[in-house]
């Protein structure tokens, strides 16, 4: 078989590609986001992470929640203002005390990260 031949199958592929899907990605999952003709979105697994995280019982467990949430900040106007509670737990000088006040922010952004609006992407120039 020649090049030409095997030029002529992939673009049979690509055919047959392009008719499946009307030529377009409609959707894509990137980097715990999704994307589509909407904007962008969190992931619905991560959502589904978010809503069964338990309520953090050290420093440690603070942090990683508070680095999952971190990186959907966007998505939730005011993030450093609400999170301040938590982040105060998290340094080394403080004692450790998870009382109604971190409970509640907790669950703010739970709450928030789980009904996070779809960030619209730039029209095209």
């Amino acid at each position: 078989m020649d090049d030409d031949d095997n030029k002529d199958d992939d673009n049979k592929d690509d055919k047959d590609y392009d008719d499946d899907v009307g030529g377009h990605i409609r959707e894509v999952q990137v980097l715990g986001h999704v994307v589509n003709e909407q904007g962008i979105h969190v992931d619905k697994s991560k959502i589904e992470a978010i809503k069964n995280w338990e309520a953090p019982k050290t420093p440690t467990e603070v942090r990683q929640f508070l680095g999952l949430a971190g990186y959907y900040r966007r998505f939730i106007d005011g993030f450093s203002k609400i999170c301040q509670p938590l982040t105060d737990l998290t340094h080394k000088d403080k004692k450790y005390l998870w009382i109604d006040k971190q409970e509640v922010v907790f669950q703010i952004i739970k709450q928030k990260l789980c009904s996070a609006p779809i960030l619209s992407l730039p029209d095209a120039v």
